[in-house]
């Protein structure tokens, strides 16, 4: 059978767009790609990228009290989003004609248009055209949820808080994963009046539990207003903005609330169901190790599927999967030890096993310190860092690493280098130290705090 296409991707996300780029440049394919909305996904038009960006901006405010108390003649006179939001707008609309630009230099016919499947090798788009795919790849990614209470309409989502014409005064964050935590320090650090409200006991859930409560207690110190183990009851619309009724009984009026509770997959609608294409619970397509799902003909990869939700792993899992069918080289998505970093303030790098998981498989020996870094010490601030290893008491084998400090995501990509290779607490303790730098200390901890 003749087909029009030897690949179609469905989304233009980061993973989606590598393995059209890799299939078509790299592989010889003819490929077509989908997107209904802008080309670069959630994380180049409302996720990683501008949430980056607006975390710098976040920064200087902090950066001038510093430079005053270091002897610099500064002054704040105040963060004005609307000379920096058109400056944001313009990046992202950069980047997008970015990856235009390199999928069409790859040969890849692009489609801007929603598209659904209609057989195991057919693609019917918005438009009304039909077309023919030997091998068909959803990149749809996810997108954030509310959970329906009265008054839900009244949230708002991480996607709308880039769209924004003007700061608000009072926000108040609901859940406290990383694009909650993340948010939280963001808006805080641009001068907005941050409370945040979580129904478990500990913020940033599956993460180091030492970790979380360190960032917490920061957290708290840099002027949010925490209040856990607590939820929302209902919100309704007044004059003054919105009224949250709360379980802890702190009633109070916000300008915006946002919900950050958590994502779901990108796959309602697309016509899986009706060609035998299994999901998993809240809609995650089910695929094997080779990202290829119950129709042999159809592969699923990023955030639509049920692994692991981060930009770099859907780019990954793009490339293992045009490699596989399309470069000759069968090649899979290794998921252990992947670095992560969440950009709170301080930010937090991690990679490997926590305490937590540690403790279910092994003997392990924890190594930590939490410590006035030179920069603020110097200037009497009380902001700390904290640097732990988890090594295996049997093996030596550093078996996870964690850091919180300013520029923690940059130090956690090179560490995560020793780790994946299986580096053991005695090459770290051999490496000299660069001194003097925060980083010194993942050379230089030589007893462990506690063994389990």
């Amino acid at each position: 059978m003749d087909f029009d296409f030897d690949l179609f991707v469905i989304g233009g996300g980061s993973g989606g767009v590598r393995a059209a780029r890799i299939a078509a440049a790299e592989g010889g394919a003819k490929v077509g790609l989908a997107e209904e909305s802008r080309m670069g996904g959630t994380c180049v038009i409302r996720g990683c990228v501008p949430k980056k960006l607006m975390v710098f901006a976040s920064e200087f405010a902090e950066a001038v009290d510093q430079g005053r108390a270091y002897g610099w003649d500064l002054e704040n006179r105040g963060f004005d989003w609307k000379k920096f939001h058109p400056h944001l707008r313009e990046e992202l609309d950069r980047l997008e004609n970015i990856y235009r630009t390199n999928l069409e230099k790859a040969g890849v016919k692009l489609f801007d248009a929603r598209a659904t499947l209609a057989d195991p090798h057919t693609v019917k788009l918005a438009t009304g055209e039909s077309v023919t795919a030997k091998h068909i790849l959803i990149a749809t990614g996810g997108h954030p949820h509310v959970p329906e209470f009265p008054g839900s309409e009244l949230a708002c989502t991480s996607d709308d808080m880039f769209l924004m014409e003007e700061l608000p005064k009072s926000l108040l964050i609901v859940g406290a994963g990383y694009i909650g935590c993340e948010f939280a320090c963001m808006m805080n650090g641009l001068g907005v009046e941050v409370s945040m409200m979580h129904r478990g006991a500990m913020i940033l859930r599956g993460f180091d539990e030492e970790v979380a409560g360190h960032i917490c207690e920061q957290m708290g110190d840099s002027g949010i207003d925490m209040h856990l183990g607590c939820s929302v009851m209902s919100m309704e619309k007044t004059d003054g903005g919105i009224f949250v009724k709360a379980t802890n009984g702190k009633d109070r009026t916000y300008d915006r609330v946002l919900y950050a509770t958590g994502r779901k997959p990108n796959s309602a609608g697309l016509g899986l169901e009706e060609i035998g294409v299994r999901t998993l619970k809240h809609g995650a397509i089910e695929v094997n190790e080779w990202s290829q799902t119950s129709v042999p003909s159809i592969y699923a990869i990023g955030d639509v599927t049920d692994r692991v939700a981060l930009t770099p792993v859907a780019i990954r899992e793009g490339h293992a999967f045009a490699d596989t069918v399309f470069g000759g080289r069968k090649r899979k998505m290794e998921y252990a030890c992947i670095p992560s970093a969440v950009f709170t303030q301080p930010e937090m790098g991690t990679v490997g096993l926590t305490e937590e998981q540690a403790m279910q498989d092994f003997e392990i020996e924890v190594y930590a310190t939490a410590f006035r870094p030179m920069k603020t010490a110097f200037i009497k601030r009380p902001e700390r860092v904290l640097f732990k290893l988890i090594v295996d008491a049997d093996t030596r084998r550093v078996l996870g690493c964690h850091i919180v400090a300013d520029g923690a995501g940059e130090l956690i990509q090179l560490a995560a280098i020793a780790v994946k290779m299986g580096a053991t607490k005695e090459d770290f303790d051999a490496t000299v130290a660069v001194h003097p730098t925060i980083a010194e200390e993942l050379v230089t901890m030589r007893t462990p705090v506690r063994r389990s």
